[in-house]
């Protein structure tokens, strides 16, 4: 069975497979030289690649289309973009939160979780950067419009547990399910059809929550107490120790061949092998940051939770104002009917994904079976609870939280890094 951390098999055969097919083809001329043709290594390859930059160049056709569009324009354009980068990052780099957690908890394996803070770095020094210059002061009562920084409260810790048990369960966080798809991660649907139902589920626990905790939580922001330089030596300095504490579970590095510089040596580097972790989380943050500083600040729900929102008000299940809840920023939820920005960079996302799968020979449908459905379905209900209660999940309140200096994306972090652990010992991930 197909994880969602295994590198997918090849789709290309090799030359034996292809003659025998060819040998038990009819005698039929035609359907001997079509044959041929569909088990040819490189007529399999001419047609992924044909494939891979049909989809690119329609997503670039599209961000153009959507930047001259009324009421979209150049948010709308840009978060598109923004998803194919992301896809590409996190397919090339095996960004997968699940993946860089199980690697460390089975394996002992710290590299994905340098991938992590090398993200968590740059995002901090992107983000400082911004708020600097928009916010000069943080010593007031405002916080940075729509960062994630949200209360701190027990039941930020429940939904990040929740959250990493479902991620145990589901074989992927929110974010992995959507790169995973385009890699042809079968349980990736159901796993997110299970969010939207959790999302539901959350909807209608938010009132009592809200009153019992949400609302009488604080909201810590680092740079309120610390400034903004302040609170990004802190920020280097906690990621600098988990750093060195998590050096002895590297494991030795390849020895690297020597000789020129060649266009294949670069073609082998950024489309053959996998990215190196550092480099990897050193885009996510510049992405994170971009994102931020142009649209809104990453996030990968707020699209996914409208969209449950929406149907439970229109069939009356839900009442149209939910209190306290559009009062905090994040991944935030609204009544709509159309495609947001969020809806267009996940969107992004996945084709982005799909199009460097087809394009490096990693795209291949997994199997499914009754168990791997259910736990798929189960787990996406847990995250999907979990990143609503939460403000967001592990993209939004955990990477960008943390990136904005949030003490919400540390606690969340933590819990979903404890639910994972939970889920991997007590054999819930296949």
């Amino acid at each position: 069975m197909q994880s969602a951390c295994q590198s997918p098999t090849l789709l290309a055969r090799s030359g034996a497979d292809s003659k025998s097919d060819m040998a038990e083809t009819t005698l039929g001329g035609g359907v001997k030289a079509a044959s041929t043709s569909l088990n040819n290594p490189r007529v399999v390859a001419a047609v992924r690649m044909g494939l891979a930059w049909l989809i690119l160049g329609a997503l670039v056709a599209l961000a153009f289309s959507l930047h001259d569009t009324p009421n979209r324009g150049a948010g709308a354009s840009l978060s598109l973009l923004i998803g194919v980068a992301l896809g590409v990052i996190f397919q090339r780099g095996r960004f997968c939160f699940f993946c860089i957690f199980r690697d460390f908890i089975e394996n002992r394996n710290s590299s994905g979780l340098f991938a992590l803070l090398s993200a968590l770095a740059v995002g901090g020094i992107g983000y400082a950067i911004v708020f600097g210059a928009f916010m000069p002061n943080p010593s007031g009562q405002y916080l940075p419009p729509n960062a994630h920084i949200g209360p701190v409260s027990w039941v930020l810790a429940a939904g990040g547990l929740a959250f990493g048990i479902g991620m145990a369960l589901s074989g992927a966080c929110i974010s992995g399910h959507l790169y995973r798809m385009g890699e042809g991660y079968a349980r990736a649907p159901f796993a997110l059809f299970g969010a939207l139902v959790g999302f539901g589920v959350g909807f209608f626990t938010w009132h009592t929550l809200y009153v019992e905790a949400i609302s009488v939580a604080p909201v810590a922001w680092l740079p309120k107490t610390l400034g903004y330089g302040g609170s990004l030596a802190f920020h280097l300095a906690v990621l600098s120790l988990i750093a060195v504490l998590l050096l002895r579970y590297l494991p030795e590095l390849p020895a690297q061949a020597g000789g020129k510089l060649t266009w294949q040596r670069i073609y082998q580097a950024v489309f053959v092998t996998r990215w190196n972790p550092l480099v990897t989380g050193a885009l996510v943050g510049i992405v994170g940051t971009i994102a931020y500083f142009r649209v809104s600040p990453l996030g990968v729900t707020s699209q996914l939770g409208s969209l449950a929102r929406t149907a439970l008000t229109e069939a009356g299940w839900l009442a149209e104002r939910l209190v306290g809840l559009d009062s905090f920023a994040g991944c935030a939820t609204r009544v709509t009917h159309t495609i947001t920005n969020n809806g267009f960079l996940i969107g992004g996302l996945v084709a982005g994904s799909l199009a460097i799968a087809l394009f490096t020979n990693r795209f291949q449908l997994s199997r499914l079976t009754l168990r791997n459905v259910l736990t798929a379905l189960l787990g996406g209900v847990l995250m999907g609870w979990g990143a609503m209660v939460s403000l967001g999940c592990t993209v939004g309140t955990l990477l960008s939280g943390i990136s904005a200096f949030a003490v919400s994306g540390w606690v969340f972090g933590a819990a979903v890094f404890a639910g994972v652990w939970l889920g991997i010992k007590l054999r819930l991930s296949e």
